[in-house]
């Protein structure tokens, strides 16, 4: 289980020297996905929410976009399937 928390610290440092985020929450749902044909590879299923300056005034779509570049080298070897949330401070009810 040492690769899934090597993985996830892996992703976690990254967003976090990419957003210096308010706050981050990365999750590993890779279990509730075993079986799953995209799993077989050994990448693993995330769930993300995020809160950064980063994204005030960019839509959604563009958020999407830096998290996924700010991960590009993690997905497809180490990412199969992220779900996220990404927002601005002034959205965020934490």
């Amino acid at each position: 289980m040492a690769e899934a928390s090597d993985r996830h610290s892996r992703i976690e440092a990254r967003l976090r020297a990419c957003f210096d985020p308010l706050h981050l929450e990365v999750v590993d749902e890779s279990r509730l996905h075993a079986g799953h044909a995209g799993a077989k590879s050994g990448a693993g299923h995330f769930r993300v929410v995020i809160v950064s300056a980063r994204f005030g005034g960019v839509s959604r779509l563009e958020r999407q976009r830096l998290v996924y570049g700010a991960l590009s080298d993690e997905m497809g070897p180490e990412i199969h399937a992220l779900s996220m949330t990404t927002l601005a401070p002034d959205e965020w009810n934490g």
